[in-house]
């Protein structure tokens, strides 16, 4: 879960030159950041990108504001500003996301997997509508409930914008792929379930023809595990507050399982950290299906020698 960052000295050396976009944007610099975390161990390497990249190519224009994060210029709010949102084709605005899988596929020789990803609706829609970051999405649900045609009518054309986006990072040569819904489990199963739900299908329907692993993944979802299931992908990620067991028994032995170490854990003294990635493997029992990961992702202030032992741990086993 985001294995590259500013938990790195070699990334927050290439920070002090570039912007996060401008990293995102040249292919080169993707690729040397994609690549950096695989010296610890990793079984596959993540994209280097950003979820919110095709706004830009929508008509939404962003920045990351220091300190605040991403900020969008203005806030998709009203019947003209939905109107106003194209459907773009990735290669129309995106083709550099598609030329960083395209050289890094290139640099990984068949070595180790790719896993490409983008934003799922609900949490894109409410970065455009509220602006930024929320803490409550009150602006979000405001307009889910009071305008829900409008809000329906957004949805769809994020989530067309964002089913093409994966099939073409497929084509390019993602070998899996994952649809991030970060701030969904601020929703009621009644409300992801009419409102969210039908475009999340859409979307991953779509993914799961093309023939390689969808991980379907949201935090604060332990309410939604059911309707994420059925909601499509062959795993289910799942975070650190709904035990393994619990979540895999819900949606079935049938799909795969993402999961699911507290990140902060990678905080507390190294053995203490080991200990409960262990604690993660008994707990998938070594049943086939079960990805080790994060429950989120890592923080900056993750030290190096940590995130390796628990790597190292995970390779031996229980």
């Amino acid at each position: 879960m985001r294995q590259a960052g500013r938990y790195m000295a070699e990334y927050r050396a290439l920070r002090a030159k570039h912007t996060m976009l401008e990293i995102c944007k040249t292919p080169e610099l993707a690729l040397e950041v994609t690549l950096q975390p695989l010296r610890l161990g990793m079984d596959a390497a993540i994209l280097f990108a950003d979820i919110l990249l095709p706004l830009e190519p929508m008509g939404a224009s962003f920045e990351f504001a220091k300190g605040e994060g991403p900020v969008i210029h203005h806030p998709v709010r009203t019947r003209a500003d939905v109107d106003r949102l194209r459907i773009c084709d990735p290669e129309d605005g995106l083709g550099y996301v598609l030329d960083a899988i395209r050289l890094i596929r290139k640099e990984l020789d068949g070595k180790t997997p790719l896993i490409g990803f983008a934003g799922a609706p609900f949490t894109i829609a409410s970065y455009m509508i509220e602006g930024g970051k929320s803490s409550s999405y009150q602006t979000t649900k405001k307009m889910m409930w009071s305008e829900p045609e409008l809000f329906h009518d957004l949805m769809s054309k994020v989530s067309e914008v964002v089913r093409r986006f994966l099939r073409a990072q497929v084509a390019a040569g993602a070998q899996a792929v994952q649809l991030f819904d970060s701030w969904v489990g601020s929703l009621a199963v009644e409300d992801y379930r009419t409102y969210v739900q039908p475009h999340v299908a859409h979307i991953l329907s779509d993914a799961m023809t093309l023939g390689v692993p969808v991980i379907h993944f949201g935090t604060g979802t332990s309410t939604l595990l059911e309707a994420q299931r059925d909601a499509g992908g062959t795993v289910i990620g799942v975070d650190w507050r709904t035990p393994l067991d619990q979540a895999w028994a819900r949606v079935g032995y049938d799909k795969a399982v993402q999961g699911n170490l507290d990140p902060l854990l990678l905080l507390a003294p190294r053995d203490v950290a080991v200990e409960r990635a262990r604690a993660v493997l008994r707990t998938a029992g070594g049943r086939p299906g079960h990805i080790f990961n994060l429950g989120h992702g890592i923080v900056p202030e993750t030290p190096v020698d940590t995130v390796k032992a628990v790597i190292d741990a995970v390779h031996a086993g229980v």
